[in-house]
């Protein structure tokens, strides 16, 4: 049985470690940490438990067939609910509620904007398309040569499909009023660019939140981690955890060996990790291929030798990288009323705080924010008569300067303003908070300029001009995650792994 040795369990790690044992080799996981999931992992302190990362379901028919490949349903594993409201916008002059059913979300469109209701119909039929065409044709293709393009409805649907045009000029052809343009485009600003300089065939996007719906894992997005873990468990796969990988051995232009050394004392009775007598010490682990699940530049920059590496650090300084974060995990003694699970406060300006993340790399002087209140949906996730947020400002990756007194102020920043907004005391009521931001992502993750979301989805970092899926100089070495295709996101993350393992098993099926 050929040995593929998987570094990093995040959700592209999960999801390529289970199609690589279905595909009955032998698979191991390396993960740094003690836990599996990578940025999605779980915070649990003084009854509060919090998703670290990722705290949107989007795209629940993405997660509905990872698991039918294996005879699975997603019930099998978590129960969902749909959010309704799907989530709540706060301008400078009011708040709108967006409503999960689409007729009231036109009711909605059209009291905003007059004429704006039939426009809603024309732009997510538009949407539609480019879902249908995206998720069944585009976000499967491994990205290795254009000819993998070469295909009629494609080729045919290239207009409709938008690509040479932006979301910015293309929301603006069919919306006027400011409000309902900002609702439209806020999805791709985690995509990492600017809406002008994202390709409009992510309006896909506005049809997996307006038509598909705004779900919630009960427990918590960390469910998900769980049930991917377990399934891969199922399957035959080992993790190997709080394992640090240190160098990739090569031999011949083939990755042969995977190094590591414990990232700290393990409990012996530890049920989630493996050979609990080893890991005081650096361990060798054979294989006969590779999947590089962590981040692709440190994996490039600090575990190969150089001849070995396909790009150089001029090709990576000149990549356009998605944002990072700036989070807060809050723990209140109080229930607050009239909230809702998720919060989008786009009470100050939305161009400004997008050039000082994209345009001109700062921190930003009046940021736009988002709150998850998990806890408005799940009463598991903290103490009875308490309240469960997680704050989170998108800032660019690579600044500098990330201290502890720079947190405390845009906290405190933040925290005027939500409880304006909601006409509640909060801050004399918070008895748990802890913060995460850029140099978290760098020192956990090995993070790129400590990037949060991976590489921007411009048009010239779309699916052949991402960083390859495999090694140009490795035959065995492959990628999957943010940094490589389909790009940045959970469900497209679950599309990596099994696209990836689906090339590995091609190259060795030709071998």
């Amino acid at each position: 049985m050929k040995k593929v040795v998987i570094i990093g369990s995040g959700f592209a790690g999960l999801s390529a470690a289970s199609f690589m044992a279905k595909a009955g080799w032998d698979v191991s996981v390396l993960e740094k940490h003690d836990t599996s999931g990578g940025r999605a992992r779980q915070l649990v302190e003084q009854g509060f438990t919090f998703d670290m990362g990722p705290s949107w379901y989007w795209m629940p028919a993405v997660f509905e067939r990872f698991f039918n490949c294996f005879g699975k349903n997603v019930a099998d594993y978590y129960g969902l609910s749909r959010l309704d409201p799907s989530y709540r916008i706060y301008w400078p002059d009011d708040a709108m509620d967006i409503p999960a059913d689409y007729d009231e979300l036109k009711s909605l469109f059209e009291k905003t904007e007059p004429g704006s209701g039939v426009m809603l119909d024309k732009f997510i039929q538009e949407a539609a398309y480019k879902y249908e065409v995206g998720i069944n044709k585009l976000v499967h293709k491994p990205g290795q040569s254009l000819l993998e393009f070469a295909d009629w409805e494609l080729v045919m649907g290239v207009f409709k499909l938008d690509v040479f045009n932006s979301m910015k000029s293309h929301v603006g052809k069919h919306f006027k009023n400011s409000k309902l343009r900002e609702l439209l485009e806020f999805p791709v600003l985690f995509l990492g660019a600017l809406p002008q300089h994202t390709p409009a065939l992510y309006s896909l996007m506005n049809y997996a939140d307006i038509k598909l719906g705004t779900w919630y894992p009960q427990g918590g997005m960390y469910k998900i981690v769980e049930a991917m873990t377990n399934l891969a468990k199922e399957l035959g796969v080992k993790f190997y955890f709080n394992h640090d990988v240190t160098e990739i051995k090569i031999d011949k232009g083939l990755a042969t060996k995977v190094i590591t050394r414990p990232n700290k004392p393990v409990p012996v009775n530890d049920a989630n990790s493996f050979n609990q007598d080893q890991l005081s010490t650096t361990r060798s682990f054979d294989a006969d291929a590779v999947i590089g699940g962590a981040d692709y530049h440190f994996i490039e920059s600090k575990l190969l030798p150089p001849e070995y590496r396909s790009y150089t650090e001029k090709y990576w300084d000149k990549r356009i990288m998605a944002p990072s974060c700036l989070l807060y995990y809050v723990g209140l003694k109080k229930k607050l009323s009239n909230l809702l699970h998720h919060t989008l406060f786009f009470d100050v300006s939305f161009d400004i705080h997008g050039k000082e993340i994209y345009t001109s790399p700062r921190w930003p002087s009046s940021p736009l924010f988002y709150v998850c209140a998990s806890s408005v949906t799940d009463t598991t996730v903290a103490p009875e008569g308490c309240e469960n947020l997680f704050f989170l400002i998108p800032v660019a990756s690579g600044l500098e300067g990330d201290t502890e007194e720079l947190r405390d102020k845009y906290f405190e920043m933040i925290l005027a303003r939500f409880e304006n907004k909601i006409a509640q005391s909060v801050k004399d009521f918070i008895i748990y908070k802890k913060s995460y931001s850029v140099s978290n992502f760098k020192s956990d993750f090995n993070s790129f300029k400590g990037n949060a979301y991976g590489l921007a989805n411009t048009l010239l970092q779309t699916a052949i001009l991402k960083p390859g899926l495999r090694s140009k100089k490795i035959a065995n070495l492959f990628y999957t995650g943010q940094l490589t295709v389909p790009g940045p996101g959970v469900p497209p993350s679950l599309i990596s792994g099994e696209v990836v393992a689906k090339e590995l098993v091609k190259h060795f099926a030709k071998n």
